[in-house]
């Protein structure tokens, strides 16, 4: 097991080495009054998350960390690279599967994958998003097993989460350890709000006249990432809106304000395609907007992310990438996925439940860690009873094998203690730019020994350093 502190051998490795002379002057007393503050702090500002299905009080703080994770100037180079490779080749895929369809004309994909697949939407058959881009905002999960080998676990395209939580936590760093910041060379991040406005501006419709109006539609106050929505419009000075503040006005989409209806240019929704527009969609659904499929389609709004991207974060998709990423970029993917079995294929079903025990298992359209088997840390009844989920609907599933994921210290009440980690970097794209927020969102399995990070399953955060040299 590889960690990222310390290494393999238990010497300090060359990122982490002004912290460790920091933290090795530090009394374990005062960093755990630290540790105190800042939860005080995530739950003075608000920083809560809900959680679907509990009896008990839903909204829950997101634990945090004050060890950070840090990774090198030389370690980023690489990782960025091979994140905008990936995101372009995505974005690039999906104007194809929704125009002329020439990778599965190539018979590099299968057509049912995407033909069957629903999150496909054939009303975007035809429709070329403002800029031709359909991904704007991108957040990419990476796993590391090693000191240079990174594996992307996951491909988040459609309304991606975290990244409030990435700038609170800095700034919670900042306000606790001001002297760590100025003692080490680390690559800001607090600029994220101003660029995601001027990423999103730079996708505005051909209907836009002005300086492009940004709204951010959510579910309401009861959504899971409602903080979220809430924290990124007040930054980028955008309005926060419901579907109900929204409605077509002279083939556009505007939102009520104490002067009248306004038209939006750009909405950076935060709701799912099926509830988007109730006329085309799901005909019970509050949350959207009637008619505003059609505004898109006749070039009087953008929608950020484009509606349909739900198909590039489909798992089954998501093993076929690096055949992806070469179809369109003409090179090899340079950040490599996990070894997939695809359940709905006879041969690796067998291999599937042969293994169980051994495997992960997600859900195509899974997220949030649930849906999903861990067989090492499943018991035997849970084994049995999920091979019958798998027999009964293979194509829902795909297979991973269990990676031995990077760990980094965090703070217990002993000291420093290893746990597992994940990244999420976040990535804006516009017609022009694909911009990469240095560092990005790490969740940390706080359990010991689990390899689950996600909030809503026990996971917690750290503060993400990208050193500047």
């Amino acid at each position: 097991m590889f960690d990222e502190m310390f290494g393999n051998d238990n010497f300090v490795r060359e990122p982490y080495r002004q912290y460790q002379h920091w933290i090795d002057d530090e009394d374990i007393t005062r960093l755990h009054k630290k540790s105190a503050e800042t939860e005080a702090i995530f739950r003075r500002t608000g920083i809560t998350f809900n959680v679907y299905g509990r009896e008990e009080a839903a909204e829950r703080l997101i634990p945090f960390d004050i060890v950070p994770r840090v990774i090198s100037a030389r370690e980023w180079t690489r990782l960025s690279r091979g994140i905008e490779q990936r995101v372009q080749a995505i974005n690039a895929f999906l104007h194809d599967i929704y125009h002329r369809q020439e990778i599965i004309r190539a018979g590099r994909i299968p057509a049912e994958l995407i033909a069957n697949n629903e999150a496909y939407l054939p009303e975007m058959i035809g429709v070329s998003p403002p800029g031709n881009v359909y991904t704007h905002i991108v957040g990419t999960d990476i796993v590391r097993t090693g000191e240079d080998e990174f594996f992307v676990l996951e491909d988040n395209a459609r309304t991606p989460s975290g990244v409030s939580y990435m700038l609170e936590n800095r700034e919670t760093m900042l306000h606790m350890f001001p002297e760590l910041f100025s003692k080490i060379k680390i690559r800001a991040v607090s600029d994220y709000p101003k660029n995601l406005r001027r990423s999103l501006s730079a996708c505005a419709p051909r209907a836009c006249t002005g300086r492009p109006v940004l709204a951010v539609l959510t579910p309401g106050i009861h959504n899971s990432a409602y903080f979220e929505h809430s924290f990124l419009a007040d930054q980028m000075g955008a309005e926060l809106v419901e579907g109900h503040d929204l409605r077509v006005v002279d083939g556009r989409i505007a939102m009520r304000t104490t002067k009248g209806y306004a038209p939006i240019d750009v909405l950076y929704r935060r709701v799912d395609d099926e509830y988007l527009d109730p006329l085309t969609f799901n005909p019970d659904s509050q949350l959207g907007v009637p008619g505003i499929m059609d505004v898109y389609r006749s070039g009087g709004i953008t929608i950020a992310n484009a509606p349909g991207t739900g198909i590039a974060d489909d798992k089954a998709i998501y093993s076929y990438i690096p055949e992806i990423v070469e179809f369109y970029t003409g090179e090899k993917a340079i950040l490599k996925n996990v070894p997939t079995w695809r359940c709905a294929e006879a041969d690796s079903l067998a291999y599937v439940l042969d293994n169980l025990e051994s495997l992960v298992v997600k859900e195509v359209h899974g997220s949030g860690g649930y849906g999903m088997l861990v067989g090492p840390a499943a018991s035997k009844r849970e084994v049995a009873a999920f091979k019958k989920k798998l027999k009964a609907r293979p194509g829902n599933y795909i297979a991973q094998p269990t990676l031995s994921l990077s760990t980094v210290p965090i703070l217990t009440k002993k000291g420093l203690a290893p746990r597992h980690v994940d990244l999420r970097p976040f990535v804006l794209v516009s017609p022009n730019e694909t911009k990469i927020t240095p560092g990005g969102l790490t969740r940390v399995a706080l359990k010991e020994g689990s390899l689950v990070v996600n909030s809503s399953q026990g996971g917690g955060t750290k503060d993400t350093w990208v050193l500047e040299e």
